[in-house]
């Protein structure tokens, strides 16, 4: 260990953040390999280890005998002024070697706010932060993760994104990068070479003009690359790598569990909903193939809670016969098994016995809308009869927690949809009043929203957000219509949603002023111990641009948007449907029920998912 660095832990909090050696951590000979790849979080340790893809990919790209990938989060405030004043680099947490050691350097980044963080680690490392100012091979710096879909804004910084699934696609880059340093290659040559693996987006074989209104006039491919990036995915997902041995953390992280993923993809096709869309098609595994994963995990890691994971866990087929299969291990050692991302439509007695028969957790239910025309609108297929019927059910059972979640600012909404929540919330506890098994302990309901946020790839990707002011007077509406004592009320702030919705649609422009935040001390922005909106207000401003034309402005239909080029497998046509779909309040079937031909079933090679 550096001794600057034995110097520092003790002045820090959770010093174990920064040392490394956790068991199950890859360790191999540097002189045995030919590619050091430092595997960037640009959050904190506890979010980072908590993150199951990059849990995935560390193992994947390990399995290449000539690479060795690690680990690299960035630090929490106190530690960063530590190795600032030390004169301390950034380094990676298995070998203690600082970034200028890597031959690259790969950034997973799945949320919009985390981009300064991105410019912050790249300076740690001692690097230039645009793409240009790098003109060697080495060391190549590329991201890949859900805020890929609209690679834009931090297009200047990055020589090549990876769009869509990594296991298999990370491998290939690497492969051709371990020739290219073998042989020799200019980096202009390797870009070009790169562009051609299917998923790979290289931002500089791109030529991005604007009209004079501040739109996009044209993106035009250079050099051979394609007209549109389609994302990779993982054709069989019950043989896609798993890591059964990850990790264990060295201090307590998020979600300090095993996390076994059921399927990618979504068979709801919620109109707000990014992931639902982007993760298409629907892949699930075999509950035999999970029961053991989930078995091998525990037995390999000590944890003693098991997460089973998807966008829409109680839309898995086999779910009964998984809980019952991971029950028979689970229950006689004592290890909890839970559910998140229930929904109210399918939530039944004999899933609740199975829930728990180790130990209650809270329940939570995305309900989205305060009415039902605007669920219809978003395609949000919950009735009250169904929130309240499960609701009775939970009650009955010994649940007195429930939690419900919904979004202010959605298109269509009125004040009467944001008074029908609260309505809601009173319907919730009579129910409780009528049906708890035991009311001694009293019963909490937690309302919670959050400010909508259009997102690329999605059926409102054209839709104008609502202003700060004009979320923060629906909140109050909702605040002031809620009376019952044992409800509580929790709201996201306004002004982090206005830059997340500015960076999720912008452009290359964008990257002056994320840069412009960086240089003022952005960073880590995700947290709002960090985050500043006039921070952000004043590099819009110097930088000559709008905030207002990439956070509330509709999109024209017609328009083209800076993720043209990305093909994420759901074609245009089927989200300008939809779109239509929500201004007639109109539902649309799960993909269960009726194929919705949304085109994301091409990328399988039989052309049908598993929906």
């Amino acid at each position: 260990m550096d001794k600057r660095l034995e110097r520092i832990l003790p002045r820090v909090q959770k010093p174990a953040r920064y040392t490394g050696g956790e068991y199950n951590q890859i360790i191999k000979d540097k002189a045995a390999v030919d590619i050091r790849l430092a595997f960037c979080f640009p959050d904190t340790y506890e979010i980072g280890m908590s993150n199951l893809g990059m849990s995935i990919l560390y193992h994947t790209m390990n399995s290449l005998d000539f690479v060795w990938c690690e680990r690299v989060f960035a630090p929490w405030g106190d530690m960063y002024e530590e190795m600032n004043k030390a004169g301390l680099p950034l380094y990676a947490l298995e070998s203690g070697d600082s970034l200028d050691q890597f031959d690259a350097l790969a950034f997973s980044v799945g949320y919009e706010m985390a981009y300064t963080t991105v410019l912050d680690m790249l300076h740690m490392a001692g690097l230039p932060l645009r793409s240009k100012d790098r003109p060697n091979l080495l060391p190549l710096v590329f991201a890949g993760g859900s805020a890929a879909v609209n690679a834009e804004p931090v297009a200047d910084f990055m020589d090549l994104f990876v769009i869509g699934e990594g296991e298999e696609m990370n491998n290939e880059l690497l492969t051709l990068l371990h020739q290219a340093k073998q042989e020799g290659w200019t980096k202009r040559d390797f870009l070009i070479r790169a562009a051609r693996i299917p998923g790979v987006y290289v931002p500089s074989l791109y030529d991005v003009q604007y009209k004079s209104d501040g739109t996009l006039d044209s993106i035009t491919p250079l050099e051979g690359a394609p007209e549109k990036v389609t994302k990779r995915i993982v054709l069989d997902f019950d043989k896609a790598p798993f890591p059964t041995s990850p990790i264990v953390p060295s201090t307590e992280v998020v979600h300090d569990r095993v996390n076994l993923e059921l399927f990618r993809g979504c068979v709801r096709g919620c109109r707000f909903c990014q992931a639902g869309h982007i993760y298409r098609p629907i892949r699930a595994k075999k509950p035999e193939t999970l029961i053991q994963q989930g078995i091998e995990c525990l037995k390999n890691t000590g944890h003693q809670d098991v997460t089973l994971l998807s966008l829409s866990t109680s839309d898995y087929r086999h779910l009964n016969q998984l809980c019952d299969g991971m029950l028979e291990y689970c229950e006689s050692r004592s290890i909890g098994l839970s559910l998140p991302s229930l929904r109210a439509d399918n939530f039944s007695m004999e899933l609740m016995e199975k829930l728990q028969k180790v130990r209650k957790s809270g329940l939570t239910f995305a309900v989205e809308g305060g009415s039902q025309r605007l669920r219809d609108a978003i395609n949000k297929n919950v009735t009250e009869e169904d929130l309240l019927h499960t609701c009775a059910i939970a009650f009955a059972g010994g649940w007195n927690n429930v939690k419900l979640y919904y979004m202010l600012g959605l298109p269509t909404e009125t004040d009467e949809d944001i008074v029908g929540i609260a309505e809601m919330a009173n319907q919730v506890l009579h129910c409780w009043r009528q049906n708890a098994s035991n009311k001694n302990r009293g019963v909490k309901i937690t309302i919670s929203t959050s400010c909508f946020i259009p997102k690329p790839h999605s059926p409102f990707q054209w839709e104008a957000q609502i202003s700060k002011e004009e979320y923060l007077r629906r909140v109050e509406l909702l605040r002031s219509s809620i009376t019952a004592r044992n409800v509580t009320y929790n709201w996201h702030d306004a002004e982090t949603s206005v830059i997340e919705a500015a960076l999720s649609r912008g452009d290359r422009k964008l990257s002056d002023v994320i840069e412009e935040v960086w240089k003022n001390g952005g960073r880590l922005e995700a947290w709002s111990d960090y985050f500043s909106y006039q921070r952000w207000v004043d590099a819009f401003a110097k930088c000559g641009l709008d905030l207002d034309f990439y956070a509330s402005r509709e999109r024209g239909e017609e328009e083209l948007l800076p993720w043209d080029m990305i093909d994420v497998g759901v074609r245009k046509a089927h989200l300008l449907h939809e779109r239509q779909q929500c201004y007639a309040s109109a539902l649309s079937p799960d993909c269960r029920k009726q194929c919705s031909a949304c085109g994301a079933a091409r990328l399988l090679k039989g052309g049908k998912c598993d929906g």
